[in-house]
């Protein structure tokens, strides 16, 4: 894979950035306290934040390059795949996330970077919409309002009832199934064999 432009720029060191908070959210969630918590959420918040920055900044300054559209998916499905199966190890008193939804998380990821990867083998470019940035949102937020209910439970602030955070992974599950769904309905001519001809010059 060869990118042509400068790699180290703001944009690009944004979403670096998410991949390098993940082993201090690992850290902070492995602490099992409810200072711990806090500082998890407030960690992960600052590098969704960063999802938000990065493009801005790119657009604003008109950095955009290739290298960016890499890792700024990639960083995205890092921190969260990242995320989820910390909470799932880390604190098991949660029960919130079957082992199914694991799965469709990250084979729907697994399927982008592939098709990601054969169209980067062909000389073109994976077709995508706003709504694999809708997705990848709703899992920040989702996770953000997971934590926030397990830091108000432990707090005895107030009672949710245990089988809030289990629908709003549901939903999840769902918006990320639909996400990649729409990706291969619109990709799918990447995995028929390349014609003579069919390389973007």
């Amino acid at each position: 894979m060869k990118f042509g432009e400068r790699i180290v720029n703001i944009p690009n060191l944004l979403s670096i950035s998410r991949i390098v908070f993940i082993p201090l959210f690992i850290y902070l969630m492995s602490l099992r306290t409810l200072h711990g918590w806090v500082g998890a959420l407030a960690v992960f918040a600052l590098a969704s934040l960063t999802d938000l920055l990065d493009g801005w900044s790119a657009r604003r300054l008109k950095q955009e390059s290739e290298f960016g559209k890499f890792i700024d998916p990639l960083a995205d499905k890092f921190l969260v795949i990242s995320s989820l199966v910390v909470i799932i190890v880390m604190d098991p008193y949660l029960e919130i996330i079957d082992f199914w939804m694991i799965l469709i998380i990250v084979g729907r990821d697994i399927l982008i970077t592939v098709m990601r990867y054969l169209a980067i083998k062909r000389g073109a470019s994976l077709q995508t919409s706003r709504f694999g940035k809708i997705k990848t949102a709703f899992q920040m937020t989702s996770i953000v309002v997971i934590i926030m209910i397990y830091i108000v439970r432990v707090s005895g602030f107030a009672e949710t009832h245990r089988s809030v955070p289990y629908w709003i992974m549901l939903g999840v599950t769902v918006l990320t199934a639909l996400s990649g769904l729409r990706y291969l309905f619109v990709n799918w001519r990447l995995f028929l064999p390349e014609k003579k001809g069919d390389r973007a010059n």
